[in-house]
This record gives structure tokens, sequence and C-alpha cells, in this order.
């Protein structure tokens, strides 16, 4: 059907829908970036667990009287978070709506993602607009957006019985599934420009692409362990931590794997350097794409350039919050700009 699409009808016509479903994409893709964004604040702020119930339907709306606010802050009360954190430190209600906000927020971008992917998704599959072999890659897609929900209220809810913040591991899965969206719908959107061009095969994973994101999403995952943990706080000196290269108060009492997993020290140690491995692949990819297009290459060395200075900045400002978000988001935008190299690399083997 893609053949024909390309081949057997007007120009105009042929491009019309492909392009049009790869706009739609670009769209939702940049929801899920300022998703990943709030998500950033929410963390820094410690506003995470300030709704302490899952309503995906009526939670859409926020407390709308005085007498809504202080039930909410009541329930909020009862959580670890509070009693031991929060509520010595003197937490008024005005700081709890601040809070509140944040998380909310949060949730209410999730839920306009979901109706921002769905209801076009099904205009376009009544519409027959779909290209042969694209509808199940969509469903998939919105799928994984509804799974994400339910992973965000999982990671929350590790947080409000027994903890006073949430496991840095459903963290980690949380954050790493948002991204993993962000570059599906990259992805997905590329293959429908070109589809629209005349090029009805999608691109394909090479090796050195898998190798390239397999590198980056190890940087990711010591990423969010690092905010899962508020590791980034062992340290605010750079390059070295606390006047030396390899930090003490490392404890390896449990072994390598649980130092690897739960340490702050060794794993602020880890996302510090292991950046520049990061780096250099990105720089080998940024090299390999330049004949193909040089605004890719542009677009990695732009981000990963400046993810590193605000990275080095973050720590040596003590996790300055402003800071600290726009290295989050910048982040993401570091894998929107390596799934496009990505992606080059394996329109070109096609």
């Amino acid at each position: 059907m893609t053949d024909e699409i390309a081949l057997n009808q007007p120009i105009g016509a042929a491009s019309s829908r492909p392009i049009a479903i790869s706009n739609w994409l670009y769209s939702v893709a940049f929801l899920v970036f300022i998703m990943v964004v709030v998500g950033g604040i929410t963390r820094l702020t410690e506003s995470g667990l300030s709704i302490t119930e899952w309503k995906p339907v009526t939670g859409a709306l926020p407390p709308l009287s005085e007498a809504d606010w202080l039930s909410e802050f009541v329930k909020y009360q009862q959580i670890p978070e509070y009693r031991e954190i929060s509520g010595p430190a003197g937490m008024t209600l005005a700081d709890f709506k601040f809070i509140y906000f944040w998380e909310w927020v949060h949730r209410l971008l999730g839920r306009l993602i979901g109706v921002a992917f769905a209801l076009p998704l099904l205009w376009f599959a009544a519409k027959r607009a779909i290209p042969s072999g694209y509808g199940l890659r969509l469903v998939a897609l919105l799928a994984l957006g509804g799974l994400q929900g339910t992973i965000g209220w999982w990671m929350v809810s590790s947080g409000l019985s027994e903890r006073t913040d949430v496991s840095h591991f459903r963290l980690a899965v949380h954050l790493l599934t948002a991204l993993f969206i962000l570059g599906g719908l990259v992805w997905t959107a590329l293959d429908l420009r070109q589809l629209a061009r005349g090029n009805a095969k999608p691109a394909r994973m090479t090796g050195m692409g898998t190798l390239v994101l397999v590198v980056l999403v190890i940087q990711l995952l010591f990423g969010a362990y690092t905010a899962g943990l508020n590791a980034g706080y062992v340290s605010n000196t750079w390059p070295l931590m606390n006047e030396y290269f390899i930090p003490g108060g490392i404890n390896w009492s449990a072994g390598i794997w649980a130092a690897l997993n739960n340490d702050p020290y060794l794993i602020h140690f880890i996302h510090r350097w292991w950046a520049w491995v990061v780096v250099g692949f990105l720089i080998i990819l940024a090299r390999k794409v330049r004949p193909i297009d040089r605004r890719s290459s542009v677009a990695i060395h732009i981000a990963f350039g400046s993810q590193i200075l605000l990275g080095i900045a973050t720590v040596m400002t003590g996790i300055d919050i402003h800071l600290a978000v726009l290295h989050q988001a910048v982040g993401a935008l570091v894998v929107a700009s390596t799934v496009w190299g990505v992606h080059l690399l394996g329109r070109a083997t096609r």
C-alpha cells in the first residue's frame, strides 16, 4: 500500500497524509518534552507526593473551595513525607498549594497528551489516512502512553506508606519510559516524512545506532538514580568530588551491585564521568551523519555541549533548581537529537 501511495497517486495527495500525521506526532512529542520538564520541576520541588490519590477522570479538577484544599492537605498530612519532613519544617496551607499545583499540572499534562494522541489517531483512522504498516505502531505508542500513567501512580504509591520519597527504581522506569515515548514519536514522524518523499521503507536500527542508544540509556538511568536519591547534593565541586577523583563515602558493604544501584556517592560519580563516554559516542554519530544531513550533526553537538555545561553548573551551584530543570530539559533534547541521528544512519542503510 505504501508503494501505491508513493507511486500511483498525485504528489500532493501522496504527501498530505504522511506529512499531516508527522506534524501531529511532532506536536505530541513537544507535549511530552514539556511533560519531562514539568516532571523535573515536580521532583525538585518535592511535589510528587502532594496528591495522595489516583483519580484518572475526576482528578483533572483541582480543589475548588477552601474546604476541598483543607481536605487534600489533611490527606497529605497522613503520609511519612509530611510527618517526618514537611510538617516539622512548618509547612503551611499556602506551601501545600504550591507543591500541589506542580503535581496537578504534571498529571493534567498526562491527560492532555492522552487526548492529543487518541482523538487525532481516531480521526486519521476514520479517514483511512494512516499509511500501511503504521497503524499498529501508532496504537502501540498510545498504549505505551496509557501504561506511563499507570507507571506514574506506581511510582507515587511507593512513597505513601513507609518511605519519605518515591523509589528511585520506579522513578527511573517512569523517566525512561517517557523518553522512550519521545524517541518513538520522533522516529515515527521521521519515517513518515521519508514516506512522503517516496521512501516507502522505514529506517532500520543499525549496530552503531543501537550501541549509541545503549550508552545513552545507561547515562539516563544513572541520571534518574541521581535525581531519585538526591545524589547531586553529595558534592558541589568539579571535576573532583570533595577533593577526590573517586569520592570517599561509598558503601561497598553490600557488594558492588548494591552500591551501583543504591549508593549516592558512586551513582553521582558514574553519572558525572559516564557523560564523557556518551559524548565520545555522540561525536562519532555526528560525524557519520554529517554528510547525510548537516543539521542533525549540529543539533547533536549543541545538545550534548549544552548538557555538559549545565550538568557542571548544576553541581557547582549546589543543585540550583533553575539549572537542574534546564539540565533535565536539555537531556530530553539530547535524546531527540540522538534519535534523529540514529534514524539517519538507519535511513542510509536502506
